[in-house]
């Protein structure tokens, strides 16, 4: 690399850390530092700072939390939403759906846009495009009117059948007065189904002011540095373009960990994973068979997003979850976080409570010569936190520890069940990667509870999500309505479709600057006639579309049907090359020892605690704990580990076949 060259910075900004991995002169470091969630934009520039490097020769990938937390807290900006004249409450209404089915007496819950926000405009499209009534100029001056004494942040525009035509939504977006966010369904979202539609498209209104706001204070902090963002598909995108698509943020950090675990896959020759990624706040699981998979649809909170995105299933459970004891004595973890203010107790910065982190420092699992970037482990903090927890049950701090630890594990296990068993796959056919900074302590509980027998603890496990904000491609996806029936005509209009997102997604990046030699994929998504939810397969011949449809469906929902299919949507993906991140060999431990050996709870000997850099090349067996300068993993006894040319663990059950 010349001195010419830029200095790339993946960050990822979580709820406890802020991760930051910097390639430099064919050189990867690693820092951390405390999250500021009121402005998330201050512990990047600190980190910036505290490692040295000068805006002017950085180039910035970006893993965002902004949308994201804006949803779950309920920041989220005063929007109006406009729709056609007698389907104002199309978005109260929703599917009618219950979350808890056989519960008679549910909370009241408030509706995402109150009724005073929500306008209805005259103008009407039919299911075929074709125009009912017109939308006159004297119904948007009374819309203007409205927004005005309204004075929203944005608005929404949502109209019937907009993705056929999208003038009307033209035509009012036009109008919206200066100074206020606009986001048209047409736009956000192309396809049919008014609820979905809507739902993405209010939500891309109620972020867009937070999440354009924070990208440019970050862009202007950061100049002349370009700064690119991680979308929910695990594609970056120009920070400058990213403003105005808050929706499609959403899953930005856990697609950065999902770009970051398939690169590191494709190193070691593994291309099934079941990753696993935990953090301080919570843990996010997904399956790559070959690449990350697409979900059909992602919830963020309560609300259903349709925008393209990669298929995680979140919990909230991480290492900063919350232990208590409820009225009747029952321990429960979680779903409440010491986030990084307090923190854990073991950090010593005033937190209390105990959480998952000190339960394995009272264990002794994660011992308190672990680096986590400038914090110092107090164990003393950690003991007295369990021994408010202990009283209570009336055990010992470490009986409650292990039964923190053994809670946080089921609902973890019971997470990665989700992805798996109940859809159909064998958790036993994938080698389990783990990642975030509290990833590896968990990894062989986690394996041992699924029947897993291999697992992967990747070289910078803890901050990996920075690390795929670098091994990420630029793209973007686009997807439209269609609606015809799947036959050798229908088939035809999709292509043409197909061509013509391509087109509009290779414009976008040529602004970009995203160099040629790219991927392009489209595919269609297809139902059964009368059918509500879709399944996508690659645009193809007829009988290969019909084939692999089907077999998707029986795949997904154990059964295939004798009926016509039609082609509901059309989506399109354009990749540029991914950048190459240097894969330096590992060189041989001058020193192959453990650097201590600690008091761990259950373990009649004291356990060797090993720098990953010291661990010699022949596998050895657990128990043990290998420390890196992000994370720390517990290898359990009945476990080896081995640590590759490329510094990568591998975990291995013991008496287990070496190719299960």
């Amino acid at each position: 690399m010349s001195m010419a060259d830029p200095i790339l910075l993946g960050v990822d900004t979580g709820g406890t850390f802020t991760d930051f991995l910097v390639l430099r002169d064919g050189r990867l470091r690693v820092h951390k530092c405390l999250s500021t969630p009121t402005a998330p934009e201050q512990a990047i520039l600190q980190g910036i700072a505290e490692l040295g490097l000068a805006p002017e020769r950085l180039r910035v990938v970006h893993g965002s939390t902004v949308a994201t937390n804006a949803v779950l807290e309920g920041r989220l900006a005063r929007t109006a939403y406009v729709t056609n004249r007698g389907f104002a409450d199309v978005l109260t209404i929703g599917r009618q759906t219950r979350a808890a089915l056989y519960d008679l007496q549910p909370p009241p819950v408030p509706p995402p846009v109150p009724p005073t926000l929500c306008l209805e405009v005259d103008g009407r499209l039919g299911p075929g495009g074709e125009r009912l009534a017109p939308l006159t100029e004297a119904a948007l001056a009374e819309l203007v009117a409205q927004l005005r004494a309204l004075a929203p942040e944005a608005v929404a525009i949502n109209l019937l059948f907009s993705p056929l035509d999208d003038a009307d939504e033209r035509r009012i977006a036009a109008m919206v007065p200066a100074g206020i966010f606009v986001s048209r369904s047409s736009a956000v979202l192309p396809t049919l189904g008014e609820y979905e539609r809507g739902i993405a498209t209010w939500l891309n209104a109620a972020v867009g002011p937070r999440v354009a706001g924070y990208l440019a204070r970050l862009g202007q902090a950061l100049a002349p540095a370009p700064v690119s963002v991680m979308q929910s598909s695990g594609q970056t995108i120009d920070s400058r373009q990213a403003g105005g698509r808050g929706v499609h943020l959403l899953l930005s950090g856990p697609a950065g960990g999902l770009a970051g675990a398939q690169a590191i896959g494709r190193a070691c020759g593994l291309s099934r994973l079941l990753t696993f990624d935990m953090g301080g706040t919570s843990t996010d699981v997904s399956v790559i068979d070959g690449q990350p998979r697409l979900a059909e649809q992602t919830h963020v909170g309560r609300y259903p997003v349709n925008v393209p995105a990669v298929d995680v299933h979140t919990i909230g459970a991480g290492g900063g979850s919350l232990a208590r004891v409820d009225a009747g004595g029952v321990l429960l973890v979680g779903p409440a976080s010491a986030g990084a203010e307090p923190g854990p107790a073991c950090y010593g910065r005033g937190g209390c409570m105990a959480t998952v982190t000190d339960a394995n420092v009272v264990l002794g699992r994660l011992p308190i010569t672990a680096a986590l970037g400038d914090l110092r482990l107090d164990r003393a903090a950690a003991e007295a936190a369990l021994a408010r927890v202990a009283g209570p049950l009336g055990t010992s701090p470490a009986a409650a520890a292990e039964g923190i630890i053994a809670l946080a594990n089921a609902h973890m296990t019971e997470a990665l069940q989700v992805i798996t068993l109940q859809r159909g796959e064998d958790p036993r056919d994938y080698v389990l990667a783990c990642f975030g900074g509290a990833g590896g302590l968990h990894v062989c509980a986690l394996a041992e509870a699924l029947g897993i027998t291999r697992a992967l603890v990747p070289m910078h496990a803890g901050v990996l999500s920075a690390y795929g904000m670098l091994a990420a491609a630029p793209g973007r996806q686009a997807v439209h309505a269609l609606g015809v029936p799947l036959c050798a005509g229908g088939l035809a209009s999709a292509a043409g479709l197909g061509e013509a997102l391509t087109q509009q997604i290779e414009v976008a990046l040529d602004r970009e600057g995203v160099a040629s030699g790219r991927q392009r994929q489209c595919y269609v998504e297809l139902r059964y006639r009368g059918q509500s939810h879709t399944l996508g397969v690659p645009l193809s011949g007829l009988a290969e579309a019909e084939a692999a449809f089907h077999a998707a469906h029986e795949r997904r929902y154990g059964h295939r049907l004798d009926l016509p299919l039609e082609i509901a949507a059309v989506r399109a993906a354009v990749q540029g090359p991914a950048p190459r991140l240097p894969a330096p060999l590992r060189r041989p431990a001058a020193r192959a020892a453990p650097a201590d050996n600690v008091v761990v709870v259950g373990e009649v000997r004291p356990v060797p605690v090993w720098s990953r850099a010291a661990l010699p090349a022949a596998p050895l067996a657990g128990p043990l704990i290998v420390l890196d300068a992000d994370s720390s993993t517990w290898v359990a006894r009945g476990w080896q580990a081995r640590l590759d040319e490329l510094g990568h663990l591998h975990l291995h059950r013991q008496g287990a076949p070496s190719g299960a």
